[in-house]
């Protein structure tokens, strides 16, 4: 049998890291030495929320550099060998470094970072009104904006929008009302804008993500939660018809009790978009699972569909979307940590 290793790649700003963090501190007394590399842990959540990336390196032997803030940091992560897992190294993207701490005895050097894709200029306030279009135009762009690529989903693209005021919002912050409204989800990868429905699951490149199934001797350890049902019948939404000059109302779900969004739409199709949404949103809420793997898997994603098998029947039964991935790895070893919601 082949005993499981992880293995990884660091760069900054072009610079391989790799071998320094690989090899061990430098201390006079062999004893002492230690590890380089203490942890390394890549946070991925879906929705706009940039990825984060820590780093934290010994430096009892002061033979490490600090880092400048703004730099860029390359990671790879996956397996150098074992009987158990397929080696290999996958590409989890560029981070920019946000802060930097030296702090000791014994001295260590603590580095975090956020994806390089999100830019700062996505969260200034915009004032600007987008009419008679389409939501893949609105997409395309904000995306043209910031230099990055559009990949939207063809069911949305094609989307009429009558008007959308993006008013004291930034891009940020429009996007992810649009994907509410639309029960959608704008995520950055790779100098992608990717805006696709929430449990589509499509990868950095806009490809579909194949669905996995892990079985309960995959996972050190899991959490199952059962919150109370959102008392939410129907949801109801309003839209302004100008022929009429009337605020009217559509309604997803059952109308007598339904709760009714504050913003008036457009137009029709938009307010039953946005209603229907929100009532898809509020079925998906009660059911959570969190699950750590102890075998890491660097090719799994938020948006990811997972089926679990070996656990009690209610979990076996349901099918699960990764909404957050964390890959850590350790003297202890490679795991990954799964966040998963229900899909209705």
């Amino acid at each position: 049998m082949i005993a499981n290793i992880p293995d990884f790649s660091v760069t900054l700003d072009g610079v391989d890291l790799t071998p320094k963090l690989k090899g061990m501190t430098e201390q006079a007394d062999p004893a002492k030495r230690r590890p380089r590399l203490s942890s390394l842990a890549i946070t991925q959540r879906r929705g706009e929320e940039p990825d984060k990336l820590t780093i934290v390196i010994d430096d009892s032997d002061g033979r490490m550099d600090i880092p400048a803030a703004g730099k860029l940091l390359a990671v790879r992560i996956g397996w150098r060998q074992g009987s158990e897992v397929t080696p290999g190294l996958v590409d989890k993207g560029t981070f920019k470094v946000d802060s930097v701490t030296h702090e000791g005895p014994p001295d260590v050097i603590s580095i975090e970072a956020s994806s390089a894709d999100m830019t700062g200029a996505m969260r200034i306030r915009r004032e600007e009104g987008h009419h008679d279009t389409t939501l893949g135009a609105i997409v395309q762009r904000i995306a043209a904006r910031h230099g990055l690529k559009a990949v939207c989903a063809p069911t949305l693209a094609s989307i009429a929008v009558t008007a959308q005021a993006q008013s004291r919002e930034s891009d940020t912050a429009f996007l992810r009302r649009l994907g509410r409204e639309h029960d959608a989800v704008a995520t950055f990868k790779k100098d992608r804008l990717i805006f696709s429905p929430i449990g589509a699951g499509v990868t950095p490149a806009g490809k579909p993500l194949p669905s996995i199934t892990v079985r309960r001797r995959d996972g050190d350890r899991h959490s199952y939660r059962i919150d109370k049902q959102e008392e939410t019948t129907g949801v109801t939404a309003t839209w302004h018809d100008r022929a009429s000059a009337t605020r009217r109302e559509v309604t997803s779900g059952k109308h007598e009790g339904a709760r009714k969004l504050r913003r008036v739409h457009a137009s029709e199709a938009e307010a039953t978009a946005a209603a229907k949404a929100e009532h898809t949103r509020t079925a998906r809420a009660p059911v959570s699972l969190d699950m750590t793997l102890s075998l890491g898997r660097a090719d799994l994603y938020p948006e990811q569909r997972l089926t679990a098998v070996g656990f009690k029947p209610q979990i076996d039964a349901t099918t699960w979307l990764i909404s957050e991935v964390t890959d850590a790895i350790s003297e202890r070893g490679y795991v990954t940590q799964l966040k998963l919601e229900s899909v209705t």
